[in-house]
């Protein structure tokens, strides 16, 4: 038996063979021939097909590959040997072959005994002696190619006099100083050592200056960066097939990315952590207050959202309002004010069995459809709005005129919430979806742990249309099939795989987590989810740059490569969120500090922006959103003032109905 693992030249012929099939070139290469006459269908070396009538396209044939021809019909073997030759054009000296058949017998493969000659033209000469197995004649024909061009390799790649070239990631790379040294496996023609063939690119995809040095030898190019590089940037260097050997030979296109070190000189300049936290809430706030929409009040999706305004991220936002006054962005009446307006706006938008929709014209009230049939209540990004609400109304004071008035109005909202209706036909279990349009046919039960704890929570607590605890523990807790008890990097996760971390700030915003139900303690809970989160990034499986017990935080956020993602320690792809990090301050307050730190000292030059931190970033792939989201941003700003002073947890925790919803439920402090 032959070993074709082994034999790689004879695998090859054998793969071809045995794909060639009944191919055929396009009607202007074939040889017609006369009919009856046996015909020359196809020919190719390797996979490179060849064209039988026009030599010029013929230039780039490989040297180790077999020469096969097809005819129309199956060849009499006993002629084929004198008939079918591949010389030389040059010499007219015939190259030693072994012929081999295929394809019942219409395909003939010619192997040659050592590998053509590079940049050589050849012929495949096809005489009139060659026969059919029916005695088919063949009118004689020439088929001629010519081979690629020899070629000449990089052997080794140092930088820093360290060689690279096997490395996948190249990190740590000075700023300065910078040489990057290449060798080559045959001596180089410096008339190509030139800066249009051999160069580095910079993260903007301009051309960074350079010197360039070949050795006397002629096998090294010396490539000294003499302006001071970007701080943990990714930069290319490049050497494109222009670069020649000195007989001419040619160098594939190639390129190596490397990443340079940190700057320890600060991005922006140094203040105490008490300000630092300060100065990231009200930068974020200005989300929310300069760029809400002016008619109804409410945060706009992301930054690009014209007119469609969330309602998830509107309940985030209102919340913020209330750390803005708190920590005097805004004045009091400013903050009752927009408050103000946001009812109004509230009461008059669509609305359906209670529920808002997920995107509402911010302008008309109108639902934004999320998708084709998700243009209906969301009951998910409801409970979110409505958290938000009963905060702000537990901040209002009942003794001033404006405060009560809004204090009745945002009860009345809250009531009119139809939670129950949610069950669909009072099934046990809540469903995030409702449309009139399309019924139930988004078809969302949801079933286990994810964001949606206070989507349930508030549904026990309604005074008007609340749910009995069944619907909770089955629905929510699946009858206790909630519970995982898994163990990462140490931390037990009660709940769940290690998911992204938004999981354990939305529905905690307001929901104070020291507390307990059936099935875990979710201060444990969400802490752990945090520690294992954190733990993933310091331990960095991936070798994403960066990543360090300073630059951690996976969690859903737009994506450079994906657009947008659900980043997780099981969905990486180097993304880093701020939101992530920054919103986990009550869970891990030395590990988020380290976090905003970099984010602001070391990467805030291309993080920092008008109203904060960007949505995410990606060191690996040298790419930096220009994007905010009021899902991200809102979070921010709450649980930065929840681990300074648990201010939004106490207002939420002192409404009544909050109460009645832990007896409810059972939940324990």
């Amino acid at each position: 038996m032959i070993d074709l693992k082994r034999n790689t030249r004879l695998w090859a012929v054998f793969l071809i063979i045995i794909g060639w099939g009944l191919s055929s070139c396009g009607d202007d290469d074939k040889d017609p021939g006369e009919p009856g006459t046996l015909q020359l269908t196809a020919a190719q070396v390797g996979s490179y097909v060849l064209s039988l009538t026009d030599a010029s396209k013929n230039t780039a044939a490989p040297v180790s590959e077999p020469v096969l021809a097809t005819f129309g019909v199956a060849l009499d073997e006993s002629t084929v040997d004198d008939a079918v030759v591949l010389a030389i054009k040059s010499s007219g000296e015939v190259v030693p072959v072994a012929y081999a058949y295929s394809n019942g017998g219409k395909t003939v493969a010619l192997t040659p005994e050592s590998a053509l000659a590079n940049n050589t033209i050849y012929q495949l000469k096809i005489s009139d002696e060659l026969r059919g197995t029916s005695g088919d004649v063949f009118p004689g024909h020439l088929v001629e190619f010519t081979t690629v061009g020899a070629t000449i390799t990089i052997t080794s790649l140092k930088i820093g006099g360290t060689d690279v070239l096997a490395i996948p990631r190249v990190t740590e790379v000075p700023l300065t100083g910078t040489t990057i040294e290449v060798a080559f496996s045959q001596p180089v023609d410096g008339a190509t050592v030139v800066s249009q063939n051999i160069f580095v690119t910079t993260p903007a995809g301009s051309t960074a200056p350079t010197s360039l040095v070949l050795s006397d030898d002629k096998r090294k190019v010396t490539i000294t960066l003499t302006g001071e590089l970007g701080d943990l940037r990714r930069y290319g260097v490049t050497l494109n097939s222009n670069v020649k050997g000195v007989a001419g030979e040619v160098l594939q296109n190639f390129t190596k990315s490397f990443y340079t070190a940190r700057n320890e000189t600060p991005d922006h300049s140094v203040i105490t952590d008490d300000a630092l936290l300060t100065l990231v809430q009200q930068q974020t706030f200005k989300y929310f207050w300069d760029f809400g929409h002016p008619v109804s009040g409410l945060a706009r999706e992301r930054n690009t959202s014209g007119d469609v305004v969330t309602s998830g991220g509107s309940g985030f936002g209102i919340m913020a309002l209330i750390v803005g006054v708190e920590r005097n962005f805004i004045t009091r009446s400013e903050g009752v004010e927009r408050m103000d307006k946001i009812v109004t706006f509230l009461e008059d938008a669509d609305r359906f069995h209670g529920a808002w929709s997920h995107w509402i014209n911010g302008s008309t009230g109108a639902v934004v459809p999320f998708s084709q049939k998700d243009d209906g209540g969301d009951l998910v990004e409801t409970s979110f709005l409505v958290q938000g609400l009963l905060t702000f109304r537990q901040y209002l004071q009942a003794s001033d005129t404006a405060g009560n008035n809004l204090i009745n109005r945002i009860t009345t909202l809250w009531q009119g919430v139809e939670w129950d209706w949610y069950r669909k036909n009072n099934e046990q279990v809540l469903y995030w979806h409702w449309s009139p349009a399309y019924d139930w046919q988004m078809n969302f039960a949801m079933y286990g742990y994810f964001e949606e704890q206070i989507t349930y929570f508030l549904a026990a607590a309604s005074p008007t249309h609340g749910i009995p605890k069944s619907v909770y523990s089955n629905g929510y807790g699946r009858n206790g099939a909630i519970r995982t008890a898994t163990t990462h990097y140490g931390y037990l996760l009660p709940l769940g795989p290690p998911s992204p971390l938004f999981w354990v700030h939305y529905s905690y915003l307001g929901l104070d987590p020291k507390f307990s139900d059936d099935y875990a303690d979710y201060w444990q809970q969400n802490l752990n989810a945090t520690k294992i989160n954190y733990a993933y990034c310091v331990a960095n499986p991936n070798g994403y740059v960066g990543y360090s017990d300073e630059c951690w935080g996976l969690t859903s956020s737009d994506d450079g490569q994906r657009g947008y993602d659900a980043h997780s320690p099981s969905n990486d792809n180097g993304t880093i969120s701020p939101t992530a990090a920054l919103s986990s301050f009550p869970y891990t307050p030395e590990e988020s500090m380290r976090a905003l730190k970099f984010f602001y000292y070391t990467v805030g030059d291309r993080l920092w922006g008008d109203y904060g931190f960007y949505d995410a970033f990606n060191l690996t792939q040298g790419w930096t959103a220009d994007s905010y989201l009021a899902i991200d941003q809102g979070p921010i700003i709450v649980m930065i003032e929840n681990y300074r002073t648990g201010l939004l947890w106490d207002l939420f925790m002192s409404a009544p109905e909050v109460q009645d919803g832990f007896t409810t439920l059972g939940f324990s402090n």
